[in-house]
């Protein structure tokens, strides 16, 4: 297998060769050129570009410069692809690297990043996770062990200049709605902290001043977070600018479905292994507006869930109409209420929903005022029994230990 992007761990993102970057842009140089059906590997940063520490202060995720995020190999041009085409990726392996067998999970600060639950976790926490081939255990959250699905939190295609200019006026004017919110209802372009590849000069100062940031999935794909995508799957990517542009990162070792931490997986570096080819004028043929993907025959086996329910009321006790993520969030609130009746704190509780494989399913969408949401938590991965029972709930979680706290 080639290795057409090879990182340097012990060094910046910006001194990578250019093969580095974290804004969308049309006009990226691609760092390297492939034909359909090649395979190859791509190394990739964990997203922060390394500003995590395997320590038990939670201070680096406080004071994480999210304005850096995300970093991404590539872009990687595939000969002959035209906008238009759709671009055919296959994950032929996802994996970590031998010197680095440890990720992270995090809970941002409310008022740098936040996340799905900040009204109840305002503070910056963080757990480490220890990989252990497959599996998974962390010294901060205990009696759990889970096996990963890898794979690559954010993948997609350059934009097309109409692209970006859609991406940029639209998030704009949500931004305007409300623009002292905190968290920000959306991140504009920021030029502080841009590394744009193999751009340089003027040209790199404009497309920094223009790019879009990584943060959002959109319709290209980009940062979609979706746990499934793991080796042995195949993605269908819309193609707008010439030779494709296919760029790549945030590795996960394991997420559950909604990654409701924002820093919410087992974050890592690693790699990809990946094989390239093209549809002409997919895009067109079957009505492609956003990606499309076909799962892994290869994915972790597990057969008896608690599953939780929410719909849509909030905290508060107030009716939202048909709300997806207000159930969704209750579905959360009421699993960390349950799990902390075990001896889980409420930081612990959410680590276990933003690493394990936990499955989220919208239950119900018609039902008008309420929309139902589910949060499946497979019962193998702890060490203990989580089903309820007429004896009740016991405390398992040993005392003194917990997730790292920021200061």
């Amino acid at each position: 297998m080639k290795t057409i992007v090879k990182l340097d761990l012990d060094k910046k993102p910006w001194e990578q060769d250019g093969q580095i970057h974290n804004r969308w842009h049309p006009d990226l140089p691609m760092i390297a050129m492939v034909k359909p059906g090649d395979e190859f590997r791509v190394e990739c940063m964990d997203w922060t570009g390394g500003q995590i520490g395997n320590n038990d202060s939670a201070n680096d995720i406080r004071d994480v410069d999210l304005t850096q995020v995300h970093y991404l190999s590539g872009p990687i041009g595939v000969e002959g692809a035209e906008p238009g085409d759709l671009m055919v990726v296959e994950i032929l392996d996802v994996g970590t690297f031998d010197d680095q067998q440890w990720g992270f999970n995090g809970l941002f600060a409310k008022e740098n990043g936040g996340g799905f639950l900040t009204d109840h976790f305002p503070k910056a926490s963080k757990s480490i996770w220890d990989f252990h081939g497959v599996y998974t255990t962390s010294r901060h959250v205990p009696k759990v062990r889970y096996a990963g699905i890898m794979h690559p939190g954010l993948i997609g295609c350059l934009p097309s200049r109409e692209l970006l200019d859609t991406w940029n006026e639209r998030e704009a004017a949500l931004i305007a709605t409300d623009p002292d919110r905190v968290p920000a209802l959306a991140l504009p372009p920021e030029p502080k902290s841009a590394v744009m590849g193999r751009l340089s000069g003027d040209a790199a100062k404009k497309a920094a001043a223009e790019g879009a940031r990584t943060v959002p999935p959109r319709d290209h794909g980009g940062n979609c977070d979706i746990k499934n995508l793991t080796k042995g799957s195949k993605i269908f990517f819309p193609v707008y600018v010439k030779d494709g542009g296919l760029s790549m990162g945030d590795l996960h070792f394991s997420q559950g479905d909604g990654e409701i931490t924002f820093c919410g997986a087992i974050e890592m570096a690693g790699y990809l292994d990946i094989k390239v080819s093209l549809i002409k004028d997919g895009v067109k043929k079957y009505a492609i507006k956003n990606p499309i993907f076909q799962p892994s025959p290869i994915t972790p086996t597990y057969r008896d869930y608690v599953i939780f329910e929410g719909i849509s009321v909030d905290e508060a006790g107030k009716q939202h109409y048909l709300d997806v993520h207000v159930a969704y969030r209750q579905a959360c609130l009421n699993a960390i209420e349950y799990l902390k009746k075990f001896g889980y704190s409420g930081e612990q509780a959410v680590a276990i929903l933003g690493t394990a494989p936990v499955e989220g399913h919208i239950s119900g969408i018609v039902d008008i005022p309420n929309a139902c949401a589910t949060l499946w938590i497979p019962t193998e991965i702890f060490e203990f029994d989580i089903r309820p029972n007429a004896d009740g709930p016991k405390i398992e979680v040993p005392p003194g230990i917990s997730v790292a706290p920021s200061t």
